[in-house]
């Protein structure tokens, strides 16, 4: 017997409350095109063999990215993670544990925080971080309105080179929030003047470095042309393995980064789950949203952790909350920091160096076919081609030769005829050189 709390007047008397006549008006702001008309084409009951049989039979249709030349990236990167990694976080004591409310029985989850946020805080030049957030996308959005708090304006402005998820998620975040998002168009040769952009009303620049076209540049003349006009400069960062050889964030003046963890210690599992990174100036620190872990003493003066500013967090002062995001990506976390921690300083910088250096080989072998070029000048370990095909045709005749090229930008700005035949590719450490060759041999054959 299925367990009901609610009967059929409860329903009728909460609808009532809140103004609306059916439980689907809820779903009024969802397009219909996402709404699913009826059930799904699935049996409706199966024993636990036959579901393992079915689904193993779906998921066997899919094209794992380690079993064949990969260049997939635009914001979720394939790299070698060590096996220490899985092994150390699906111990108990940190596959269990949730947010450490009480810091008297949670010390061990609290010092793997503090050091992930000190950690993060180092890689980008920043000075705090927070114990994460859900994934770059969202974090980008709280980096914005954390500026708008802190600058009391609500115009935040967009670069064109930033994600497309994270460009929608923001604005999303600000339809409801009650915040412009203006949105530049997406630029592949990162020429935008944004710095003649800014006025009395913004609250800050969002950009991306490297940016979503793979291109890098040193945002200091930005920054400074932002706090001159009293506005923030977000740096968003969607492949940290890059802060292992690019300039810091914090270096260039940067008062906010966000960005996503994911390349470090996390898989790409499909899509996720991920981690949001956040990291600010410490004189921003009460307006930084979600957890916060802090070093102190005990009462015998032995060093100890603790949740800090916590009032101004959700499950204390809801209303007054610098974010409603209530929890943290703290098992994610965890595999970043260890990654991090087994790389070490001269690792990290070593890994980022080898990933420019396929990314350039790469590039080199591409603008090598007839009609390829490569369109940015800078790249860390990712940039676009333009093809003489529409990519997305492209990419989907290689995939039927078992390489998985790239992205198309159509893929993510569709209805852009301008970008359809622009294409970007990543290498990492895990790229040999017969992925390359195979790579350039099929584009070859495809492209005739």
């Amino acid at each position: 017997m299925r367990y009901l709390p609610l009967t059929d007047v409860d329903r009728k008397a909460m609808l009532a409350t809140i103004g609306i006549a059916t439980i689907d008006a809820l779903f009024a702001d969802v397009p219909p095109a996402a709404r699913l008309d009826g059930l799904l084409d699935l049996p409706r009951a199966q024993g636990e063999l036959e579901v393992e049989r079915t689904l193993g039979a779906m998921a066997a249709k899919n094209v794992v990215a380690g079993s064949v030349p990969s260049f997939l990236g635009a914001g979720v990167y394939r790299h070698h993670i060590p096996a220490a990694v899985d092994h150390l976080i699906q111990r108990g004591e940190f596959l269990t544990s949730y947010t450490p409310y009480q810091p008297e029985i949670s010390q061990g989850t609290l010092q793997v925080l503090f050091e992930f946020q000190t950690q993060v805080a180092l890689i980008t030049g920043m000075e705090v971080a927070n114990a994460s957030l859900y994934d770059g996308a969202t974090a980008c959005a709280e980096a914005v309105m954390m500026a708008n708090r802190l600058t009391r304006r609500k115009k935040a402005i967009l670069s064109g080179s930033l994600h497309p998820h994270y460009r929608d998620t923001t604005a999303t975040y600000g339809h409801f929030v009650g915040f412009e998002a203006k949105l530049l168009d997406p630029e592949p040769t990162a020429k935008e003047n944004l710095a003649a952009l800014v006025d009395g009303a913004t609250s800050c620049v969002v950009v991306q470095n490297p940016g979503f076209f793979g291109e890098v540049r040193d945002h200091a003349a930005l920054a400074e042309a932002c706090h001159k006009a009293g506005a923030l400069l977000i740096v968003v960062v969607n492949e940290p393995v890059s802060l292992g050889a690019v300039k810091s964030p914090g270096a260039m003046g940067a008062d906010i980064v966000a960005g996503e963890g994911q390349a470090l210690g996390n898989g790409l599992v499909f899509g996720g789950p991920h981690l949001g990174l956040l990291a600010t100036r410490e004189r921003f620190v009460r307006q930084v949203p979600g957890r916060l872990t802090g070093e102190t003493l005990d009462v015998d003066g032995r060093r100890g952790y603790v949740l800090t500013l916590s009032a101004r967090e959700q499950h204390i002062r809801r209303e007054k909350a610098t974010s409603n995001i209530c929890t943290n990506s703290n098992l994610c976390a965890l595999a970043f920091s260890i990654h991090l921690a087994l790389l070490g300083e001269a690792g990290f910088t070593r890994l980022a160096a080898i990933n420019h250096g396929k990314a350039v080989q790469l590039a080199d072998r591409l603008s090598a076919v007839p009609g390829v070029s490569v369109v940015n000048d800078t790249y860390f370990n990712e940039f676009t081609v333009r093809l003489p095909k529409p990519a997305a045709a492209v990419a989907e005749a290689l995939a039927q030769r078992k390489i998985l090229a790239g992205v198309p930008v159509s893929r993510l700005y569709p209805g852009r005829a301008a970008l359809d035949p622009l294409l970007l590719v990543a290498a990492s450490e895990t790229t040999t050189d017969a992925d390359m060759a195979a790579f350039v041999t099929a584009l070859k054959e495809v492209l005739r």
